[in-house]
């Protein structure tokens, strides 16, 4: 029997046995995880401030990565701030000349894919923490290590500090904003990604939309189109290639996707069965997608919701906007003893949720006695919560008087805006046989109320035809 270790061949393969089982590094977890790691570290800074204590630059199998965290790492020490993705841009640019070409172009290549990406870092908590246990082990093994030396000469206190030192490191340091170390932090631009109303001078007043994280509120009185307005809001982001999840708490699930086949097509409500096979041709080919979820009214609320989104996250299904059909229709999850105090934080949750979801979330609010048969409806008219407002980002409410139903008119009136101006009244076009509803550039509210003293409805009805008519052909041109 040959003896591995009986000739010099034999004791050098044994030697690169020993060394290649000593090798402690992330290989055993892949490439696409120490990548997504190194993103980690330049994206979070109190990530990058824990496992900086503890990541021997040696655990990365992959050379480019080493340089790329040693960048990150070298640019922390020196100017005591953490770096922007900006600032690596010119680091990776200009400050790889001490590396041979084959790593300068690894590291561009490799900064040039987590630069473009706007999405998450899929399985990020499970990364940090598995990148964590394996360096926080590695430091403690270090530390038993060197006690058995101290143990020789009786150095108890010392290896009691050892120990202890070695355990403190790589803990959760997360003490909130740091002025200084995220300094970098305030001056990047911050991206909303702004999902359209499809409506043109609502965009622009809203800088394209409602946003990542924000809250948006339609108060209209019963009956009036609430319902309608959500499912417009939510067939325009289907339309731009999004995935809508709409709540209904007041209409069956199939009636509101009904009124999405209406509102997508413009086959009117009452010609669906006849246009069927069309209306599939149509919205097959849509990239965005819908789920449409229905809860008898007052039996979820902001928890049901978020247990719903958790298991749609679980199937890969990315949810863009939330839809709630409304939340005044929501349980409370503490019962309180009054009644506004329950819908006042009902709309945080939801405020919240669109947070924790890095989406918009639109939502609808009745008014009480004093918005029905109103020309403009304001957020004084807000039913039971005026706190509501608050927590809201962008507030609009709809008006629409019995003349008004019968000439397929209205008003929308910007109560709250965020990211713009407000107190503004625009008159809209809305059709509730196909779910169609146009607005129109801002009216001035004293001509509009004195234009509506002295004018007949039939002449108003003449009017609305006559606008709707312009800014159709003006519409067809800008597709042309």
């Amino acid at each position: 029997m040959e003896v591995t270790g009986s000739s010099p061949v034999g004791r050098t393969k044994k030697k690169v046995i020993m060394a290649k089982e000593e090798r402690v590094d992330f290989s055993k977890y892949g490439k696409d995880f120490q990548e997504k790691l190194c993103q980690l570290i330049l994206q979070d800074r109190m990530f990058c401030d824990q496992i900086e204590e503890v990541l021997d630059i040696q655990f990365l199998e992959l050379k480019y990565l080493c340089v790329f965290v040693q960048k990150v790492f070298g640019y922390r020490e020196k100017y005591g701030v953490h770096p922007s993705t900006r600032i690596m841009l010119t680091i990776v640019r200009s400050e790889l000349n001490d590396e041979n070409d084959a790593i300068q172009k690894q590291v561009r290549d490799y900064f040039a894919r987590i630069y473009k990406s706007d999405m998450e870092v899929e399985g990020e908590e499970y990364i940090k923490d598995t990148a964590l246990d394996f360096c926080k082990k590695q430091v403690l093994k270090e530390a038993m290590i060197k006690s058995v030396g101290l143990l020789k000469n009786s150095s108890f206190d010392e290896i009691s500090n050892t120990i202890n030192e070695a355990l403190k490191l790589g803990c959760d340091n997360n003490f909130g904003y740091d002025y200084l170390k995220d300094f970098e932090e305030r001056f990047q631009i911050k991206t909303r990604n702004p999902i359209t109303t499809g409506w043109k001078y609502i965009d622009n007043i809203t800088k394209g939309g409602l946003g990542k994280g924000e809250l948006g509120v339609v108060i209209a009185p019963t009956g009036i189109g609430k319902s309608m307005v959500l499912v417009h809001l939510g067939a325009q982001a289907i339309k731009e290639g999004k995935n809508v999840v709409h709540y209904t708490l007041e209409l069956a699930d199939t009636m509101v996707a009904s009124r999405y086949d209406s509102c997508i097509t413009g086959v009117p409500l009452g010609d669906l069965f006849t246009m069927k096979e069309q209306i599939y041709e149509t919205v097959q080919d849509l990239e965005g997608g819908l789920i449409v979820k229905e809860y008898p009214t007052k039996s979820a609320s902001t928890r049901t919701l978020e247990n719903h989104l958790e298991k749609l996250r679980q199937r890969d299904f990315k949810v863009d906007m939330i839809l709630v059909d409304y939340g005044d229709l929501l349980k409370p999850n503490v019962v309180r003893k009054e009644k506004r105090m329950e819908l006042e934080s009902i709309y945080e949750e939801l405020r919240a949720i669109a947070q924790k979801n890095d989406c918009p979330v639109w939502t609808a609010s009745q008014t009480n006695r004093s918005g029905l048969n109103a020309d403009m409806v304001t957020m004084e008219s807000i039913s039971e919560a005026f706190n509501k407002c608050f927590v809201a980002d962008f507030i609009f409410s709809v008006s629409r008087t019995v003349n008004d139903k019968t000439i397929n008119s209205g008003n929308i009136f910007v109560a709250k805006n965020r990211f713009g101006p407000d107190g503004i009244m625009h008159q809209i076009f809305m059709d509730t046989a196909n779910v169609k509803i146009e607005v129109f550039e801002q009216v001035d509210i004293r001509d509009y109320i004195d234009q509506k003293n002295t004018t007949s409805a039939k002449e108003q009805a003449e009017k609305l035809r006559e606008k709707y008519k312009e800014f159709k052909n003006g519409k067809d041109n800008e597709d042309v």
